[in-house]
């Protein structure tokens, strides 16, 4: 983590260390070089030099690399990082100020992660991918202890490297920095000059050479008992509760457990652990999910209650165990039973589309309303906050659901368990005995799902469910796809609700940004369309974990099925025509269309509404859709 030979380059070269590197070997001509500078500077958006290079097909993103790993030794760290977007000019300056006034005259990379300008692990991922290295992840993995012999420990200590492995006659070296040409001398004086190098944080070096160290000393040392998988598995849990996970996926691997969690719907890289405690983690597991410890060869699904003491309050988990290649991968969704339930009003609707909302189908006696969307898109968020709605002393509620997964006071619900015999569908025949106003299914899976919600709708029950579709319409498409007859369907749908859920800007660290003129031309705008719009962008902080997104928000489409719409679905009219009618007669807006005038009011990026929502048709002017909407 330091700055190499800082002189190294020719200083009137303009550009930067990188651009410099390619012309000295004829990637690109200076012309080419001057080119692309008139080009960045005359673009709005914030693309480096480097990705003005690339897009004008001077040079692709390999033979930059390639180009790195063979003059890794001339690269300035922090010229790299400034010159691939990953840091600010600014960034650089304070922090080589920080470095000048520390005593203890820390390295360049040190200063940046510590200070908060990069986290550790992007500022690896970087280095490696750029030099062409690989990037060893040491916290668990075995070290060759006849290889770790060949130099005392200090030594390792003093230059922040271990050997690792041999690899086809070559020995494979993680140093903490590849880029220090004192510890790569004392490491090829050990291995020979043609040791393979690699990059692993500074931190697990330090850790491996104690590790190494005590296990020399105390070779009894490191050996795993039940207690220590229990506090393992305990403090996976805690952990996520405390950083609010959604999942935790155990993988095994070819040398090691990654553990990984879902924040914000991203899954992120948590710890790694030693692979020779799979057996016994994923034994512990399944007795706590009750699955069956002696089947290895087959597939499981279980359920684990957690009382987390840290936190005071239990957790239900839902477990799948997949057979992979290298073990049991174990997947677990945590369903939070204290969790909040959001009031409808803060689910994130627009005013105009919230009221058409409520109105129109939450205050409608009977008939079905539908919420879809895929997997992890907050469909059971938005249901449950219909039911604080609804929820009174007067509604008799009941639901199915697999599984419940907050707990209402004043609802009778009911956990799908295949396992004793309580099916979805003998749930959904027993159901209608029980007297209810508000029946709550938790998804219509078949058939035979939606023809029960159609027919408790036609009895005089009000039906909420959830669906798996891309959009409104679908929804209404696919259950005539289900055999539902049109008229049945015309009757009894209420409206249909179609959502999506977007990362949210972080507020710490968001920085004005001008879509670039592909994206303008994505959006289906001109820069003239979009004046006044107010768009951010992350550039990454502690506060987000360097993601430049923290929490989460809705974008919704709603469709309110009037006589207009009703009699297009009774002629089997096409989807464009339904979803055309609805804009004219119900001012339906698209999922596009409402990630969109977020994204303009700077609370989702443009990048996000591009890359998640579908876009079906040239969006409306982004005045007109907030006229609609009433923002």
């Amino acid at each position: 983590m330091s700055e190499a030979l800082p002189n190294s380059l020719p200083a009137s070269q303009p550009g930067g260390d990188i651009t410099s590197l390619l012309v000295k070997e004829g990637l690109i001509t200076d012309d080419q070089l001057a080119y692309a500078i008139r080009i960045k500077a005359k673009l709005s958006s914030n693309n480096t030099l480097i990705d003005t290079i690339k897009e004008l097909g001077y040079a692709t993103g390999e033979q930059i690399r390639n180009t790195l790993s063979r003059n890794h030794t001339s690269i300035r760290i922090g010229s790299l990082l400034v010159e691939l977007g990953y840091i600010r000019e600014s960034d650089l300056n304070a922090a080589l100020n920080l470095q000048k006034a520390s005593p203890e005259r820390k390295k360049l990379g040190e200063v940046l992660i510590e200070h908060g300008y990069i986290d550790e692990q992007k500022f690896n991922e970087i280095l490696a991918s750029q030099l062409g290295i690989p990037l060893i992840e040491l916290g668990y993995r075995k070290i060759d202890a006849k290889l770790f012999a060949h130099a005392p420990i200090q030594k390792y200590r003093e230059s922040l490297f271990v050997p690792v492995e041999m690899e086809e006659n070559r020995i494979v070296v993680a140093f903490a920095d590849p880029l220090d040409k004192i510890g790569r001398a004392s490491a090829e004086k050990l291995f020979g000059d043609n040791l393979k190098p690699a990059l692993a944080a500074g931190k697990s070096i330090l850790e491996t050479i104690a590790t190494a160290d005590n296990n020399a000393s105390h070779p009894e040392a490191g050996q795993t008992d039940e207690s220590t998988i229990i506090g393992i598995i305990n403090k996976l849990f805690e952990d996520a509760i405390t950083e609010n996970a959604s999942d935790i996926h155990i993988e095994p691997m070819k040398d090691r457990i990654r553990i990984r969690f879902r924040y914000d719907g991203v899954m992120m890289h948590h710890k790694d652990l030693p692979l020779d405690i799979a057996p016994q983690l994923s034994t512990r597991i399944k007795v706590m999910a009750q699955a069956d410890i002696a089947e290895r060869r087959r597939h499981q699904d279980g359920r684990i209650l957690f009382e987390s003491r840290k936190h005071g309050y239990s957790l239900d988990v839902r477990v799948s165990i997949y057979v992979t290649i290298f073990g049991e991968k174990i997947v677990m969704r945590l369903l939070n039973k204290k969790g909040v339930i959001l009031d409808v009003q803060q689910i994130g609707m627009a005013p105009r589309m919230l009221d058409h909302f409520i109105y129109d189908a939450l205050d409608s006696p009977t008939g079905v309303m539908i919420i879809t969307g895929p997997t992890g898109s907050g469909k059971t968020s938005t249901l449950y906050s219909c039911l604080g709605y609804l929820n009174n002393i007067n509604t008799s509620i009941i639901t199915a659901e697999d599984p419940v997964e907050y707990v209402v006071d004043g609802i009778s619900q009911c956990s799908i368990n295949q396992k004793i015999g309580v099916s979805f569908e003998e749930t959904l025949r027993h159901i209608v005995r029980q007297d209810p106003d508000i029946i709550v299914l938790g998804g219509i899976r078949d058939t035979f799902s939606a023809e029960t919600a159609i027919q408790a709708a036609l009895t005089g029950h009000k039906v909420l469910t959830t669906f798996h579709t891309e959009d409104s319409i679908g929804g209404l498409i696919r259950l005539m796809n289900m055999q539902i007859e049109a008229f049945l369907i015309s009757s009894t749908v209420v409206c249909v609700v179609a959502q999506r859920l977007l990362r949210l800007v972080c507020t710490s660290c968001s920085r004005p940004y001008t879509p670039t003129p592909l994206e303008f031309s994505r959006l289906g705008y001109t820069a003239r369309e979009l004046a006044g719009a107010v768009f951010l962008k992350g550039e990454g902080c502690k506060d987000c974990r360097f993601t430049g997104f923290k929490g989460r928000m809705a974008v919704f489409e709603l469709l309110v099925l009037n006589e207009t719409v009703k009699e297009a679905i009774l002629n089997n009219r096409s989807s464009a025509d339904i979803r055309r009618l609805s804009m004219e007669t119900t001012g339906l807006v698209t999922l596009f269309e409402d990630g969109l005038v977020k994204a303009s009011q700077g609370l989702v990026s443009i990048q996000e509404v591009l890359r998640d929502l579908p876009r079906i048709s040239r969006p409306r002017p982004l005045q007109e859709l907030r006229r609609i909407l009433g923002d």
